[in-house]
């Protein structure tokens, strides 16, 4: 009888805590995630990840269980190499000489939110839940967020990237005390 003690009920199926976490896991979130000087493919990914529910532990492909998630930034998103210039989003009316084809920069320049919204349209799966997820997606440009959706909101997502620092963002004194590879002579002219 010293298994049903006090402490064993407490920590037992249905104890108040372990409901509170069930319900935390059927619940709908709300996360947070910013897309300053973040490719993409990589903040679309998380996104995914998200919007199908597969961090939580009574995740199933046929079930929707997933969150929302709430995108800010996503005017700054960065691209590697030239890909501003390479990527190429296509699409078709369906109608003859319909066929239309826009570089990213274009597209950006167009529709901030654009490119996200397909990156992450194209991370789902592709079925009948797919439009059902991308309502729970929330996408804006900058960093204002309405009233409404910022007092549900309940974590945030962290960067998959770390934001390297732009050298006007150093000091004087941390630029002066960076190691130096070569000291130039005091007689050294530079063409």
């Amino acid at each position: 009888m010293a298994s049903y003690s006090r402490s064993a009920q407490v920590q037992g199926p249905g104890s108040p805590a372990t409901l509170s976490r069930q319900w935390a896991t059927f619940s709908r979130m709300w996360y947070l995630i910013d897309a300053r000087m973040q490719p993409p493919g990589k903040v679309a990914s998380l996104c995914a990840v998200h919007l199908k529910g597969k961090h939580k532990p009574m995740y199933h492909a046929l079930s929707d269980c997933g969150d929302h998630v709430v995108v800010v930034n996503t005017r700054h998103i960065a691209f590697s190499g030239n890909k501003w210039e390479q990527k190429v989003y296509s699409s078709h009316s369906g109608y003859a000489g319909g066929f239309q084809q826009v570089t990213a920069a274009q597209l950006h320049q167009r529709d901030p939110t654009a490119i996200m919204k397909l990156a992450v349209y194209g991370m789902l799966p592709k079925n009948l839940h797919r439009r059902t997820m991308m309502q729970r997606l929330h996408l804006f440009p900058e960093d204002d967020i309405p009233e409404e959706i910022m007092k549900n909101l309940f974590a945030e997502i962290p960067q998959p990237r770390k934001v390297p620092r732009r050298l006007d963002e150093f000091s004087g004194e941390e630029i002066n005390a960076f190691p130096k590879l070569w000291i130039p002579p005091p007689d050294f002219i530079m063409k």
